[in-house]
């Protein structure tokens, strides 16, 4: 059987670190031993470990003084420190210099196999996100954007070729899909890089609002325009103009637009002097333009005007593998803005965001994990952190089914516990997390066994 990771076992008692070792072979490890701190650090020096499980109190240099040194002589170990229960202060003391976790003396082979299992993992986990940052720099990225999906793949190709052109593009997606983000790439890759990229949200505006943030306006054009003022479409002159949710226009506005794009030239409101724009035009919208042109609210000569080149996101629930790479690429985005040593998600976290259907796209997820890496109190990124909206219930399910991720992890760890008599040790296993773990869950929960 191929060995999981390399092991240093360092106590100064023989029995014990027999025992270790064999416990840690039979779940497929390779072991060294040593019998005191010097030895330790003797073998640290000569070669890498994956996992250092260390006794603190030892003759001559002891558990926290390996622990010092093993951090400069190899800074990837796991240091793993084993304690009695007169020294469990200390254990915390080491805890807070670097050491990953504690096992209080005496314990069973199963707590050590399950914390070393869980550890080990965590340390894949983290080998392979150092791979999704070497993916990034390669053909995963368009600008902003990052994505192994074939679908966003296609999309980024669509916006490459369409990014030659000074053609209309047209972006279709739900919210949070991205499609400012497409837009700007779209921008920056274009011959216009060098000018404006000028955005206007059209649902946020009003009629008469929206009119003149466009064209701009004319002295004494209206109530309050105490001068003139440009328009969008001339300060986006050699540049890109991106109309956001297009599909929430007036039709005034709509005709408007229209003769924009056919004439390329245009009025300020008030003016009657006619003034050229060469501004590229990028829209966007999450509403089905197809659908409105066949209930009339939309004009169907303005649709085929911005339909030049039709460019659609996928929601992020068809492209459920985008998510550990998008995850990475948050995260290395918020150590450098919060100053915080964030590594990776624990694997259930990963899962749990795998499972869900993110009706918010990129966007939630973005608003998830940032709300996660503010609450983080280690490089870990576990689920307790993770907000999820309401799960998506079948039909039929009952009314009273918990609303909220965090409801179902509390009821489900209270099951578990009850069917294992509140024996921690069993219920951590079968949760397939560790003890110190399942005690946070239970306090954070204010579980209480007469429930």
């Amino acid at each position: 059987m191929k060995a999981k990771g390399s092991i240093l076992v360092v106590d100064d008692e023989e029995i014990v670190r027999d025992s270790l070792a064999r416990w840690l072979e039979e779940d497929g490890y390779q072991v060294d031993t040593a019998p005191d701190g010097q030895a330790a650090l003797a073998k640290l020096a000569a070669q890498a470990y994956a996992i250092l499980l260390v006794d603190l109190k030892m003759p001559g240099i002891d558990g926290l003084q390996v622990l010092a040194q093993a951090r400069t002589l190899q800074p990837d170990a796991a240091i793993i420190i084993m304690t009695a229960y007169a020294t469990v202060d200390t254990a915390v003391q080491a805890m807070k210099q670097g050491a990953y976790d504690y096992l209080v003396k005496p314990f069973e082979p199963e707590e050590l196999s399950l914390m070393v299992g869980k550890l080990t993992n965590t340390q894949a986990l983290r080998r392979e996100n150092v791979l999704l940052r070497k993916a990034l720099k390669r053909q995963c990225e368009f600008k902003d954007l990052v994505s192994k999906s074939p679908k966003m793949e296609a999309v980024f190709e669509l916006a490459r070729t369409a990014a030659k052109s000074n053609s209309t593009v047209l972006i279709l997606g739900g919210s949070g899909t991205g499609k400012e983000l497409l837009a700007r790439a779209i921008h920056a890759e274009s011959l216009r890089r060098e000018g404006p990229f000028v955005g206007v949200s059209c649902a946020a505006l009003t009629e008469s609002l929206l009119e003149s943030e466009l064209f701009g306006h004319e002295k004494g054009a209206f109530t309050g325009a105490v001068g003139s003022a440009r328009g969008k479409f001339e300060i986006a002159a050699g540049g890109t103009l991106f109309l956001d949710e297009i599909g929430d226009i007036s039709p005034k506005l709509q005709l408007d637009l229209l003769r924009v794009l056919d004439a390329r030239e245009f009025r300020r409101v008030g003016g009657s002097q006619v003034i050229k724009t060469d501004a590229r035009i990028i829209a966007a919208t999450n509403r089905d333009l197809k659908k409105l042109v066949d209930s009339g609210s939309f004009r169907e000569d303005l649709y085929y005007r911005l339909n030049v080149i039709p460019v659609t996101l996928p929601p992020l629930r068809e492209r459920k593998e985008d998510i550990p790479l998008l995850a990475e690429h948050f995260l290395a985005q918020f150590r450098t803005e919060m100053r915080k040593p964030l590594e990776s998600l624990s694997g259930e976290a990963l899962e749990m965001l795998m499972a869900y259907d993110w009706p918010g796209n990129v966007r939630e997820l973005r608003n998830v994990l940032e709300r996660g890496a503010v609450l983080a109190r280690g490089p870990i990124l576990t689920p307790l952190g993770l907000e999820l909206g309401p799960p998506t219930l079948p039909p039929g399910a009952p009314t009273d089914t918990p609303d909220s991720l965090r409801e179902v992890e509390r009821r489900h760890i209270e099951v578990t516990l009850k069917q294992h008599n509140w024996n921690i040790t069993r219920a951590a296993k079968a949760l397939g997390i560790d003890r110190v773990t399942l005690y946070n869950k239970i306090k954070r929960y204010q579980i209480r066994e007469d429930e």
